[in-house]
């Protein structure tokens, strides 16, 4: 294998530092203050990226690159990357689908049902020493009986979800860019339509410009009283200051957050809300999972240099060969 070098653009886990420091020479991108003498002097050399953290890396950066070949992501999405100019200069960005797709499903129904039956709260009630206190949790507003789901984007991880949902017996829907090729659930193509015929709204959208808010105020409206939104996806999808408001005025019963607009962060006004259900992006993040991705950031770069394809391209960077 062609030992190239390769820039990781913040830590990496130890599946990826074992793998990449096996194949490779390997520089690590530096605090902001020292960034610009460290690219001037091993940008030049580097052929490959490994993606972590969130370090932007958009034409500008590419710039300082000029032989980058590939962007090995730790992750599914890839909204940090800006993959079509990538595709544009040749450039092939890869990242993780498929080995998180079940862990990350299993969260979005631990989720919905910590949601509607409030276990979150009700373990803290416990712990708080309310029920020796005060007596039993009060008994919960909204219920996973007689729902029906909507699934904001439905490609790998919506169709688990989706899988797992009707086992609880609920009907599913979905709204995406385009129809699934042979799926025989309800397509609608317009998301406030769907948010008004159904009562439960998952998102497992990515990321990005064309998604930014994509569920707002209007769509919260469509979804109505009884409403639930779950958003396992990304956090710029959701408008978290019309969710607030939302729930603040009895628009929509309650919501579910594993991901937030920015990253970490501390949600004072998602915290001090009691219908608010909220993880810390804890989708994939089992061992298992995290490692399984993490090989995959290692063989994608390890095909490459040995010549061979890239094993999870991107569609903006597609493999032809």
């Amino acid at each position: 294998m062609d030992r190239a070098d390769v820039l990781a653009t913040g830590p990496m886990m130890q599946r990826i530092e074992d793998g990449v420091l096996a194949h490779f020479t390997v520089h690590r991108l530096p605090a902001p203050a020292e960034r610009e003498a460290f690219l001037a002097a091993v940008g030049p050399r580097i052929r490959g990226v490994v993606a972590v953290g969130h370090a932007r890396i958009d034409g500008a950066f590419m710039d300082r690159l000029p032989k980058l070949e590939i962007v090995a992501n730790m992750g599914v999405g890839y909204d940090s990357i800006d993959a079509v100019e990538a595709g544009r200069r040749g450039i092939i960005v890869t990242n993780t689908p498929d080995v998180l797709t079940e862990e990350v499903a299993d969260t979005a129904l631990g989720l919905l049902l910590m949601t509607v039956r409030e276990l979150g709260a009700a373990e803290r009630w416990l712990r708080d020493g309310q029920w020796a206190a005060k007596g039993h949790y009060p008994l919960t507003r909204t219920t996973l009986r007689g729902r029906s789901v909507g699934i904001v984007g439905f490609g790998r991880i919506g169709r688990a979800i989706a899988e797992r949902v009707e086992a609880f017996g609920l009907p599913v829907v979905y709204h995406n860019r385009r129809p699934v090729a042979g799926e025989t659930r309800r397509y609608y193509p317009d998301l406030i339509a769907m948010a008004r015929d159904v009562d439960t709204l998952i998102s497992v959208l990515p990321g990005g410009a064309a998604t930014q808010h994509l569920i707002g105020a209007d769509v919260l409206a469509a979804l109505g009283a009884n409403g639930v939104l779950i958003n396992i996806g990304r956090g710029s999808v959701v408008d978290e200051a019309a969710l607030v408001d939302a729930l603040d005025r009895g628009v929509i019963a309650s919501a579910g957050l594993d991901v937030f607009e920015v990253e970490p962060c501390r949600p004072d006004r998602l915290i001090a809300h009691e219908r608010i259900t909220l993880l810390p992006h804890v989708g994939s993040a089992s061992h298992h999972t995290r490692d399984l991705m993490g090989q995959l950031v290692v063989d994608n770069l390890a095909s490459w240099f040995g010549g061979r394809r890239p094993l999870t391209p991107v569609v903006e960077t597609p493999w032809a060969g």
